[in-house]
């Protein structure tokens, strides 16, 4: 049985480190000077039990101190339309599991957790971003391919 646990402030480095290995997996080498401005707010929201961000972990079994896999979410107010009346979706994003700790189930333990969290706080959807390698994994949980285009402006 995987021990999952709801991620907080002490975690905050952990959780930056991991967020780092998911970043490199799809740009390798990117760099990590952006952890020491990111680091005070991350510790800021990990310690707001009831607020609408939320991280889940499993620590790693063989390093104390690190994490083995994460997976953090926000809870989001859209107006409400069919499907999601009142509103509320979640939004998935830094899934990563350490490379030596992979292929254990901790990053689906990790996400039915968030899923849950997500299903009491009454979300009518979630929506997240898949690499290719990571797809089967939200596909056997019964995420499907948006229709929906997408389009971005950075600020």
């Amino acid at each position: 049985m995987t021990l999952v646990r709801r991620a907080v402030a002490e975690d905050a480095e952990e959780v930056l480190r991991l967020r780092q290995v998911m970043i490199d997996s799809v740009r390798p080498g990117s760099p990590t000077a952006w952890q020491a401005e990111s680091l005070p707010a991350l510790r800021a929201r990990l310690a707001e039990p009831d607020g609408e961000f939320a991280a889940f972990v499993v620590d790693h079994p063989g390093r104390p101190q690190a994490l083995a896999a994460l997976v953090v979410g926000t809870l989001e107010y859209r107006i409400g339309g069919p499907g999601r009346p009142g509103g509320l979706l979640g939004y998935v994003f830094s899934v990563a599991t350490d490379p030596d700790a992979r292929r254990r189930g901790y990053a689906r333990a990790c996400m039915d957790e968030l899923l849950e969290w997500f299903r009491e706080r009454g979300a009518g959807h979630v929506m997240l971003t898949a690499s290719p390698d990571a797809e089967p994994l939200y596909a056997s949980m019964g995420f499907t391919r948006d229709t929906t285009p997408s389009m971005r402006l950075y600020l």
